[in-house]
Formats: C-alpha cells, structure tokens, sequence
C-alpha cells in the first residue's frame, strides 16, 4: 500500500534543474533516480527538462524516464521533441510543455500551438502556458477546443511572476468552466502559503483545496480565502475530510505542478500528518 494518500500521488514534478534548484544535469537525474526509489515514490511526477536539455538527460538516464519537455522554441519546437522521444530508448516523452509568446494576439499564438501539437502529438499530453495578461482567456479557449491542457506560472525570480490569489481563483474557475485540466509551474514549493524573500508564494494545498471547493460550486471570494490562508492546520484537517471521490476528482482537472525541491514538500506534508 502506497504512503501517499491519492490527494497527492504524482502531483510533484521534479523540476530540480530549474532555478532556483539549479541542480546540476547529473545530479538531477541521479537524484530522481533516488526519488523514485524512495518511500514517497508515488508523490513524485515527471521529470522535467527542456528540449535544450533533453539529450543530456537521456544520456545520463539509469533506467528509463519519463520526462516532461519544456519547449523553448514555440510552435515550430514541439515536433522534434515529439519525434526525438518516440525513437529514445532512454526517455518517454510523458508531456511537452509550450509558453505563449507575448502578442497582441495570444490566441493567435495559441492557435500555432494546438495545430502544432495536433500534428505529431499520440498519448503526449500538452501544456499551454497562456499567462495572465491581455485577452487570456481568449487564449484558453483555443486550448479547450483542441482538447489540451493549460498551465500556470505561480512564481519565479521576480515579484511580477507571482500571481495574486484572486488571479489564480480566476485561472482556476477559467480552466473548469471550460474542462480543461491544468499544471503550476513555480513558486509551489511548500504546502501551505507563506511568505519567502519577499514574495508572496502560494501553497499547493491551497491550490488544491481551491480547485476542489470550485468544483463543489463555490463562489470566486471563497477560493481567494482559501489561497489565502495560512492556517496549515485547519487546510490539512480539510483535507482529510476529502473522499477517494473528491481526490480523484480534484486531481482530474489540477494535475501537477513543477518544484525544483521534492524534499520540501515532502516534509511539509509530513509535518502536517497528510503523509
């Protein structure tokens, strides 16, 4: 029996090499590797690199992995990720990963994306990170019609990167309105919201929970309360009220999000008696 309840299996993808991990390639792997290995095993998600990367990691692969590509050349660059991991031996392609580029028009770029992804994508799921900026939701459209999937940066190097509470309860209804399943990327570390060299970070419990009381029909004012909160307590003791069901459900639609640390929530979730 696993020692991760189903609120939060595969729910972290190792994304040790981004900043400000900064792990080194080999380390990385190897260190997967270990995770994979380990007692929380069933936490752990993907491994993510990006196409740059993607080579590298094969080669320093023990066993193979199943990776996550985060695609830096647009469009144009999810094709030869596509292929380049149907004949690896080394690596399976699990997802590929696409950040609209700033237009006055992102659904226009949003359109290059999915016919991209249309044209070579098999069982590859596919992440569009539209942002939060201009006529996003124009953008999501795009990605709900073409049956893909969305992504959200909840941090980064500079303030601007993390958004608000009230943008991400707007992300999230967004997303369900429209049955589109989504990812975090950043920012994400811990389980709980808090406050870290003067950012804002939000909690992946929170986002959770968030997800799951849209789902249940609540108003946008009671997910910001809920990504609001600090009270690591009463957000874990709500969560363990959550049935198999209500797990597998919020999880359909809030499937992962990228960390550069397994370790910490790790033990933030053991520290909260979730894990």
């Amino acid at each position: 029996m696993s020692t991760v309840p189903p609120l939060y299996q595969h729910l972290v993808d190792d994304a040790s090499m981004f900043p400000p991990g900064n792990l080194p390639l080999e380390e990385a792997v190897a260190a997967h590797h270990s995770h994979l290995q380990s007692a929380h095993a069933d936490l752990v998600g993907t491994f993510v690199c990006t196409d740059d990367n993607l080579m590298k990691v094969a080669a320093a692969a023990s066993t193979p992995l199943r990776v996550s590509v985060v695609v830096s050349g647009g469009a144009g660059g999810i094709e030869p990720v596509v292929r380049w991991g149907d004949r690896s031996k080394d690596v399976v392609v699990a997802g590929v990963e696409v950040r609209l580029r700033d237009e006055d028009d992102l659904s226009r770029n949003a359109l290059r994306v999915v016919r991209a992804c249309d044209d070579c994508l098999d069982e590859e799921a596919a992440y569009v990170e539209i942002g939060m900026e201009g006529a996003w939701e124009r953008a999501l459209d795009v990605v709900a019609d073409a049956g893909y999937h969305a992504k959200l940066r909840t941090g980064g190097l500079d303030a601007h990167l993390f958004p608000s509470s009230q943008q991400v309860a707007a992300f999230i209804t967004a997303c369900l309105d429209r049955e589109v399943p989504f990812k975090c990327t950043a920012g994400l570390h811990n389980a709980v919201r808090h406050t870290a060299d003067g950012f804002e970070h939000q909690g992946f419990l929170n986002v959770l929970l968030a997800t799951r009381a849209s789902l249940d029909g609540a108003p946008r004012d009671e997910l910001v309360q809920l990504l609001d909160s600090r009270d690591g307590d009463a957000l874990a003791a709500r969560a363990r009220e959550l049935s198999e069901d209500q797990a597998a459900g919020t999880r359909r639609w809030f499937t992962s999000y990228g960390s550069c640390s397994i370790e910490e929530p790790v033990t933030d979730l053991k520290s909260l008696g979730l894990m």
